[in-house]
């Protein structure tokens, strides 16, 4: 009976075409269609091309690039990898734009980890295990109020540090956020000597390896053996990565702690200079 019904309509389809005033149906050109087929192969090669050289860098977070592993911290190219590098840290327009405030003169510039004891610093987390091309290959670049009221830190963080290929693990982001406040907190201790009592953290967006980021603290109370500070992490862009706040306490055995290997780890309030605060060239290979 569909069979029956189909080859009606069919028939009346025919005949309205026979009986119809209106114009003929326009016959489309088949190069229209290779131009159309032409346009859109353009447009993708183009798009393909251009998301290949300048990715969107949730991109890189979904499909990240390939990297090879952190080499070793005593080759050559290691070592021109850091000089080259430190060039970088130090043209930042961030640094550029703070060293030229008018109230420069207030703040003070200096590199923890920069004049630890080498018997100190391989047992160290973030200067032993984790310094290196790939991993953090720069010591921080403080900049502090000379009040220690607040400060700015600015980190590079490589690809061999990351959670997720390209994402910098966020381990690794509670540590130097736990570091980073702490050189504020502790400095503002009687004995410049204290712990984390406790360390909060929001993580607001995904950071991505291979870039430097900044860390900016602020001291919100002292009182006796314990500090408040806040504190957040930007890229240079502005953009704020991580937030966190936290407690730091001067524990009873103050006095017993090596308050000088302390001062050197966070770095030594430098006088005012001309010029930056440059890292140390690294040592001759024996």
């Amino acid at each position: 009976m569909s069979c029956n019904i189909f080859k009606r309509i069919l028939r009346l389809n025919a005949s309205a075409r026979v009986f119809s005033t209106g114009p003929p149906p326009a016959t489309r050109s088949p190069y229209r269609y290779l131009r159309t087929l032409a346009l859109g192969g353009s447009v993708a090669v183009t798009g393909y091309t251009l998301g290949a050289v300048y990715p969107h860098p949730y991109i890189t977070f979904i499909s990240p690039r390939p990297a090879p592993a952190p080499p070793d911290p005593e080759s050559p190219q290691s070592i021109e990898y850091i000089v080259a590098l430190e060039q970088s840290l130090q043209s930042l327009p961030l640094l550029t734009s703070l060293r030229a405030q008018p109230d420069a003169d207030e703040w003070y510039e200096t590199r923890p980890y920069a004049t630890y004891a080498e018997e100190l610093r391989v047992n160290s987390l973030t200067a032993g295990a984790l310094r290196g091309p790939g991993k953090l290959a720069l010591p921080p670049l403080v900049r502090a109020r000379r009040d220690e009221s607040e400060a700015v830190v600015v980190v590079h963080v490589g690809r061999g540090v990351c959670g997720h290929d390209g994402i910098i693990h966020g381990g690794l982001l509670a540590t130097i956020l736990d570091e980073s406040l702490a050189r504020t907190a502790i400095i503002n201790l009687p004995e410049k000597i204290g712990v984390t009592a406790n360390l909060s953290i929001n993580y607001r967006a995904p950071t991505f390896a291979d870039q430097f980021i900044v860390v900016r603290i602020s001291l919100i109370d002292k009182a006796g053996r314990k500090s408040k500070v806040i504190g957040k992490v930007e890229d240079l862009k502005g953009n704020v990565l991580v937030e966190a706040h936290a407690t730091f306490v001067q524990p009873k055995y103050a006095h017993l702690l090596k308050s000088k290997a302390v001062q050197q780890m966070m770095g030594h309030p430098e006088p005012a200079k001309p010029t930056p605060v440059l890292l140390p060239p690294p040592p001759p290979k024996a």
